[in-house]
């Protein structure tokens, strides 16, 4: 039974699992790379250990300096997060064989079903529908994939092994591009996941992008904790996510929900995990890959069952049993999630840098904010470029939306670009007000050119009428007023002006 968790992570993953460690009454040990000095875990934290210089190849996933630091420090074990070592099973079994405890599922299930070939392959024989493209788990060079890749069919993705988040993925058209395209792909997969091996997949076009969120003990229990919509993606990067789906009826999710713990149990899965599946429009839905880690957009789920699922991955670490079962799990209301990133939406999303001289956070009743900055912290180009996680809920749908669009009026960010006036512009959208939507209509019919289109703009003025106004309510909130000459207040002088002329 451990008492210390190491977080092998950064920014706001790794404060929301300092608070969940804290809230158990766990001992938190941080660890940071040079451009992370000042970064919000390294001051939650119990203690904090550099690891290595700014690129994440000398830091982030260094997993040897990662596990010595946690040995140095006491830590009896260590959460991954998401991203950087989190899918990586040659990490998860080093961490056991140094005796330590690794929050999320063991080496083998990692192996199994964080590699996606690997899952693919796994859920072929156990009889479930997953999106054509190569078969088989042996690794492919770059001629053997050109080959295949007729066979597959155009469009189609190159996707890599190791990876999620889009890292590693690209979009192919035609066989010309395609010898240049596997160079990109490796080359981003390598960087992120230390893992440059890919396969092909088929692109479903007009498809809904669906997954299951599971929790597995080491018991044998699997429960799902229904559904997640991300459909709103840019460059296979999501961008917002809300559950329950707009799509879904209770047939689908009780058919997606049974194969999802069909999934986990097949390789004795425990911990966190997510079945992602494409739908289309006649509601078939197949495997498209298995996240062996804590998803980026986990709170949703939360917000709708009430499962802190952070703190059941460290029971589950600590030997205990799943705190509830699956006819405990019902779905209340609805909850949306807004990606903030520091990139300008009116520039083709490029990513901004700089020092964030301001920053007001929204709050109020049905509002959850996730975030590893603050005023004066130092967005770098080093890592990916995501703010915060602004997550709201509500008792339909249709709240949650009214919630998030006054949410994102109060989030005020200085000093960076970020992407919250494309997120307005989505919830004023009335295709996703009516959740007519794919997993291509934010890059094929939803673009900031869209939005300003057939409207005069004048920056400069819109610069200068802004200034005035963020004057007008500092002169306000300055505002101070003197105390009277007098030595007493005015209702004291009247009181005395009144028994005087009685």
């Amino acid at each position: 039974m451990f008492n210390k968790v190491l977080i092998a992570n950064r920014g706001e993953i790794a404060v929301r699992i300092l608070r969940a460690c804290r809230e158990l009454g766990l001992q938190t040990v941080a660890i940071y790379s040079e451009a992370d000095r000042q970064a919000m875990h390294v001051r939650y934290a119990t203690e904090a250990y550099l690891l290595g210089p700014a690129p994440s190849s000398e830091s982030y996933l260094r997993g040897d300096k990662i596990i010595e630091i946690a040995l140095k420090s006491g830590a009896g074990a260590i959460h991954p997060g998401y991203g950087f070592l989190a899918e990586r099973a040659d990490f998860a079994q080093a961490v056991e064989d140094a005796g330590l405890e690794f929050i999320g599922p063991s080496a083998s299930a990692i192996a199994a079903m964080g590699d996606k070939a690997i899952a693919r392959e796994t859920m072929m024989k156990a009889g479930v529908p997953v999106v054509p493209g190569t078969e088989g788990t042996e690794l492919l060079s770059d001629e053997e994939l050109l080959k295949l890749a007729p066979d597959v069919g155009f469009p189609l993705l190159i996707k890599a092994t190791a990876g999620g988040g889009g890292k590693g993925m690209r979009e192919v058209t035609n066989i010309e591009e395609m010898p240049t395209l596997l160079k990109s792909a490796r080359r981003e997969a390598k960087a992120a996941f230390g893992d440059d091996n890919v396969y092909l997949e088929k692109l479903i076009l007009g498809a809904r992008h669906i997954e299951i969120q599971i929790l597995a003990d080491k018991h044998g229990n699997v429960v799902h904790l229904t559904e997640r919509e991300c459909s709103l993606q840019r460059r296979h990067q999501k961008l917002l996510e809300e559950a329950p789906s707009p799509i879904m009826d209770d047939d689908l999710r009780k058919r997606m929900g049974a194969v999802a713990v069909q999934a986990g149990q097949a390789v004795n899965y425990e911990s966190a995990g997510t079945i992602e599946c494409l739908v289309d429009s006649e509601k078939n839905f197949y495997f498209l890959e298995m996240n062996t880690r804590l998803q980026v957009e986990h709170p949703i789920t939360e917000l709708v069952t009430g499962v802190d699922i952070v703190k059941e991955q460290i029971r589950v670490a600590r030997g205990r049993k799943l705190s509830f079962a699956q006819e405990d799990i019902q779905v209340k209301g609805a909850a949306i999630e807004c990606r903030i990133n520091a990139e300008d939406p009116h520039n083709n999303f490029m990513p901004s840098t700089g020092r964030i001289s301001h920053i007001v956070l929204p709050s109020g009743p049905g509002v959850r904010v996730d975030t590893g900055v603050y005023s004066g912290f130092e967005i770098t180009p080093y890592y990916d470029s995501m703010i915060s996680k602004l997550i709201v809920w509500g008792e339909t749908r249709a709240q949650a939306i009214l919630r998030m669009r006054r949410a994102l009026a109060e989030y005020k960010v200085v000093g960076v670009r970020t992407n919250i006036p494309f997120h307005q512009a989505m919830m004023d959208s009335h295709r996703f007000m009516g959740g007519q939507f794919d997993t291509r209509f934010v890059e094929e019919e939803f673009s900031m050119e869209e939005i300003v289109e057939g409207k005069e703009t004048f920056p400069d003025i819109a610069a200068i009428v802004a200034t005035l106004v963020m004057h007008d309510q500092t002169e306000r909130a300055a505002h101070v007023v003197r105390r009277g000459e007098r030595d007493t207040s005015n209702w004291k002088w009247l009181s005395r002006w009144e028994r005087l002329n009685r």
